[in-house]
């Protein structure tokens, strides 16, 4: 008698093999739930103060028109956050180092001090959106909490003890924001036809900064390339790259992206033809189903959002800006943990002393990160397409098609941020 596997003959002609299969599928979930994890740490950092910031103000004051926006970025996130977890796969080095080897040194320090000049603006947007969050829960003024909000991330970061209870507590507070906005969507009772419509492309007079700091959130090149440095922290190997693409790549970003779409269609509901630049006013988005509570689940999730994104960023700028530098890349280098102070301590500055409308604050430094942007892209898709690094993972032709439009789309926002002032 052989060792095989017992067939439905071991237990009757006309037994079921359910009970053999249930373990399989148990097993294939979990093998996928343990991959999941730097694409959707990608997706989160997206889904900051500076992503519902503008997603709040284009529905606003824009209705339905800028919803294609978001689908198009998503769909071009998908791909380079795609090709960072490609490199990441076959490469025996960090993403910079990786440049460096390939393009030589002097690219790859300007890809690290590229990254750290965009986590930099993002660190502006989430240094005024924490401030702003806890002001309008607790008064006060924004800019103290802003400050005490920078030294607390510094803290955790520089101890990193506390940080999973602190992580899991914030993750808490942007869920239950997020399931508010879901509902809003709904019960708003927006008018469906003319969301769909919003697929669409157009561009209505106007939209300015609005326009590239939507682009240059939803579609963040720094949150991809950085997707490769947690991708190799994860060990993925070449065998795990289709599942991988499956589990996490396309719905970590995706989720965001949806995320955005509907606070898009729950502000073009709620606030429509209101292009006020107050917080206080934006936060009246989740009125329909939570009343004067919902100010306060608005202004808790928009804390929790920038807190968890100031963590996020400033680990990212710290880590690539010494990486670029040939520093090292671990978190327990003196180096880093200056590069990770320096974000912070910008964003806290940059917060304390301009001036004007903090959301108007916001929208700019999100759309500023769109400056280093072409570098980041031009520099995935020429390690993609190389046949020596990449093997059998390297691009494909409609992949380097994809990729294109992305690139364009990029100095397209490049060149309208520049015309903007």
């Amino acid at each position: 008698m052989s060792d095989a596997v017992p067939t439905s003959r071991s237990t009757g002609a006309g037994s079921p093999p359910a009970p053999a299969s249930r373990p399989g599928r148990r097993f294939r979930f979990l093998r996928a739930l343990a991959l999941m994890g730097p694409a959707f740490i990608a997706g989160a950092w997206q889904f900051g103060p500076g992503n519902l910031t503008s997603a709040v103000q284009a529905g606003s004051s824009f209705g339905y028109a800028l919803i294609w926006v978001i689908v198009v970025s998503t769909a071009l996130m998908i791909m380079f956050t795609d090709m960072s977890v490609r490199i990441a796969i076959v490469s025996r080095s960090s993403v910079v180092e990786t440049v460096k080897q390939t393009l030589g040194r002097p690219v790859g320090t300007a890809a690290g001090i590229g990254v750290f000049a965009i986590t930099l603006m993002f660190a502006v947007g989430n240094a005024v959106g924490a401030g702003l969050g806890l002001s309008l829960v607790l008064g006060g003024s924004p800019v103290w909490w802003t400050l005490a909000c920078t030294a607390v991330v510094a803290a955790v970061l520089l101890t990193r003890g506390r940080y999973g209870v602190v992580e899991k507590v914030l993750l808490a507070i942007v869920a239950t924001m997020a399931v508010c906005f879901v509902v809003t969507a709904v019960l708003s009772r927006p008018a469906w036809g003319d969301a769909a419509a919003g697929l669409l492309p157009t561009i209505p007079e106007g939209t300015g900064l609005l326009l590239v700091a939507l682009v240059g959130t939803n579609f963040s090149i720094n949150a991809a390339f950085y997707t490769g440095y947690a991708s190799r922290e994860r060990g993925l190997r070449r065998d795990q790259y289709r599942q991988t693409t499956l589990a996490d790549t396309i719905p970590g970003i995706v989720a965001p992206g949806v995320m955005t779409a509907l606070v898009i269609i729950a502000a073009a509901a709620v606030l429509g033809g209101d292009d006020s630049a107050s917080l206080a006013q934006l936060a009246g988005v989740l009125d329909p189903i939570a009343g004067d509570a919902g100010r306060i689940i608005f202004a808790l999730g928009f804390f929790g959002a920038a807190f968890s994104s100031m963590i996020a960023n400033a680990t990212a700028g710290g880590t690539l800006l010494s990486d670029g530098l040939g520093w090292g890349n671990q978190l327990s280098s003196m180096r880093v943990r200056a590069g990770i102070v320096g974000v912070l301590a910008f964003g806290a500055l940059i917060a304390a002393v301009a001036g004007g409308s903090p959301v108007q604050l916001i929208i700019t430094a999100q759309a500023l990160t769109v400056v280093v942007a072409p570098l980041l892209g031009v520099l995935l898709v020429i390690l993609a397409n190389n046949r020596r690094l990449m093997g059998e993972l390297r691009n494909r032709w409609w992949q380097n098609a994809i990729s294109a439009i992305g690139l364009l789309a990029i100095l397209a926002t490049c060149y309208r941020l520049i015309t903007s002032f």
